[in-house]
């Protein structure tokens, strides 16, 4: 006879410590199996190199060396999920099916035709909230309507958290004994598909953002914590994240709140991946020139500040926050293109892509979005330079060419802010 489990499915919750869906499946009756599915219908676009499934890879590497060391493993899967869940379900007893909730789009769509194909197997399935401290409609305005504008939302976000005390942290290590015993194979990463990237994520480091309010905006300064893609995959726990931060560091806990009020947007407005928040925006005419766009990705369009942060992207996945608005600014302002383009290219290449704030920060920086940048603020690369990169630390960084005579920038700001002005004046929709 097949022995009764539990299966634990890890999807963005790369860790067995404080992760509120393992806490519960490890208090079921029977002994946890953890898994993890490549997903095909999302690996399939995907380049072979792609820095990011590398990550995954390893982050599941030391969680599985975690298990070993306790006799259990994690049993590692890729195809297309439905189809992988009707192979274990055929392979296992499987009880009960455990897994943290996910809010994007397709992830709601999967997850429901995942929950209906265990339904239909007698199989129990749960969702826990873990990848954020509040979530859905756990944060509303007093009429149960959600909230478009950051502030307000961060208030009653800020209000709740404290009434609350602070996030509760689910300690799994005392059920570690609950894991099944197994041995499974780990598969090597050609097997999955894939081949290593040269791009690394780097370790996240609190320390670096002690002085974040002041600092933050200097890229030359390197004062930023490297976390978000360890919170996008999460192989950090949100609950502690914020707990830190709410007794160390406002200003770095309003960036994390950010992070909140863009998911709970996707999750009310999931139209907004492929449509302005705005639709009064929607008659803009974008020019969407197809070789100014190739000049804005390789970093050759003229602006210092604006080359040197695509290269740094580029190069390394990473980005830094100020950059990132001056960048976007250039492209959707400057250059008349559709911020649809620049999102997708921020997805291709940014390690901590993560949907909802990718399109909330490329909204906000078009003005087409909720809480948006007004439609006439636009960046100047050259003040922005000035500003933030003064002695031209950063861009000499990513641009060495730089004191040898740079190139001229492909337009002039002057007339690019009067162009884009006029052009989003004629196309919105009073």
């Amino acid at each position: 006879m097949k022995q009764k489990v539990t299966f634990f499915w890890f999807r963005r919750d790369l860790r067995l410590e404080d992760n509120v869906g393992l806490f519960h499946a490890l208090q079921s009756d029977f002994p946890v199996i953890p898994l993890f599915i490549f997903d095909e219908d999302i690996l399939e676009n995907l380049p072979k190199n792609d820095a990011r499934v590398s990550f995954i890879y390893d982050s599941l590497q030391k969680v599985n060396e975690q298990l070993k060391a306790i006799g259990s493993s994690v049993l590692i899967k890729k195809g297309k999920t439905a189809e992988v869940w009707k192979s274990l379900l055929a392979a296992f007893d499987i009880q009960k099916v455990i897994f943290n909730k996910d809010y994007e789009p397709y992830a709601i769509r999967r997850d429901l035709e995942i929950t209906q194909l265990l339904q239909q197997n007698s199989v129990e399935s749960l969702s826990y909230k873990d990848h954020v401290i509040f979530e859905e409609k756990e944060i509303t305005k007093s009429d149960g309507l959600p909230y478009t504008i950051y502030t307000p939302y961060k208030n009653k976000w800020l209000e709740k958290y404290h009434l609350l005390g602070q996030a509760a942290e689910y300690d799994t290590k005392p059920l570690f004994t609950r894991f099944a015993k197994n041995d499974f194979k780990f598969p090597e990463l050609a097997e999955i598909g894939f081949e290593r990237s040269s791009i690394k994520v780097l370790p996240h480091n609190l320390t670096q953002i002690a002085n974040y309010k002041e600092t933050r905006d200097f890229p030359a300064l390197d004062s930023t914590s490297y976390l978000s893609p360890h919170l996008r995959f999460g192989t950090v726990s949100i609950r502690k994240l914020v707990n830190w931060a709410n007794k160390k560091n406002q200003t770095f806990l309003s960036e994390l709140i950010w992070r909140e009020f863009f998911i709970q947007i996707l999750f009310s407005f999931p139209n907004v991946v492929n449509h302005n928040f705005k639709p009064a925006y929607d008659g803009i005419q974008w020019r969407n020139n197809e070789n100014d766009f190739k000049r804005w990705c390789s970093g050759t369009t003229g602006y210092p500040i604006v080359d040197a942060g695509m290269r740094q992207l580029n190069e390394t996945g990473y980005m830094h926050n100020r950059v990132r608005m001056v960048v976007a600014s250039f492209l959707c302002k400057h250059l008349l293109i559709n911020w649809q383009w620049g999102e997708a290219y921020f997805a291709e290449k940014l390690l901590d892509f993560e949907l909802a704030s990718n399109v909330g920060n490329w909204q906000w920086a078009a003005g087409t979005g909720c809480d948006a940048a007004p439609y006439f603020r636009v960046f100047n690369p050259e003040i922005q330079q000035k500003k933030f990169d003064e002695k031209g630390t950063y861009i000499r960084k990513w641009i060495p060419e730089f004191d040898l005579g740079y190139n001229e920038p492909m337009i002039d700001h002057a007339f690019a802010r009067d162009r884009a002005i006029a052009t989003y004046k004629a196309g919105i929709v009073k």
